[in-house]
């Protein structure tokens, strides 16, 4: 029986293969293998409106099943911040040095430094359906970079689950705790269920 098509809204490699590796009974493919590239602008004011944004403009133009997230960064002592600005919190989109320069800056004389990451997962429908789920990561802001693993924040974020930063983990020890892999998981659960 040929697999369904699940289109994920984002070129990024990294992410396309961990939804692939999550939602095995379909054939994952990226938005520009399904013939779509337009920049979707996210205007939202949460992950999961954004997330929403992204896939169903995707699942609008394509008339496929489109899975796309948003997540970010959230100190508690920042109110939240940087949050859905996480890619621009200095200012510059992905400049991730900036970012994480801008962070230390703030959190100065700061002594609560707990911090989670967030991922908002959306699946919608070509007709404009949603389900949207959840995962999260919990931690702490370091005081200084440490190791240099992964990208955005991840060298100082301290994994309560790792006892080690982002930074220092493994692809496989990052993954197993990571707030999207606890987002797709949450998500296809709540997919499995609608399907029913």
């Amino acid at each position: 029986m040929e697999k369904r098509k699940l289109v994920v809204a984002s070129g990024n490699a990294h992410k396309i293969r961990e939804i692939s590796e999550i939602f095995t009974d379909f054939e994952v493919i990226s938005q520009k293998e399904a013939g779509f590239d337009e920049d979707v602008e996210e205007t939202g004011v949460t992950f999961a409106e954004n997330a929403v944004i992204k896939a169903r403009a995707c699942a609008k133009a394509l008339g496929l099943v489109a899975v796309a997230d948003d997540s970010g960064l959230c100190v508690d002592a920042l109110n939240g911040a940087p949050g859905v600005y996480s890619a621009r919190y200095s200012g510059m989109h992905g400049n991730d040095q900036a970012n994480r320069d801008l962070l230390l800056k703030n959190l100065e004389n700061v002594t609560d430094r707990r911090a989670h990451f967030t991922s908002a997962i959306a699946l919608v429908y070509p007709d404009g359906r949603a389900i949207v789920a959840e995962g999260h990561t919990y931690g702490s802001i370091l005081y200084k970079e440490t190791g240099n693993g992964g990208f955005g924040y991840d060298c100082l974020f301290y994994s309560d689950d790792l006892k080690k930063s982002f930074g220092e983990a493994t692809p496989e020890e990052k993954n197993a705790v990571s707030h999207r892999f606890r987002g797709l998981q949450a998500l296809l659960t709540k997919w499995q269920e609608a399907e029913r």
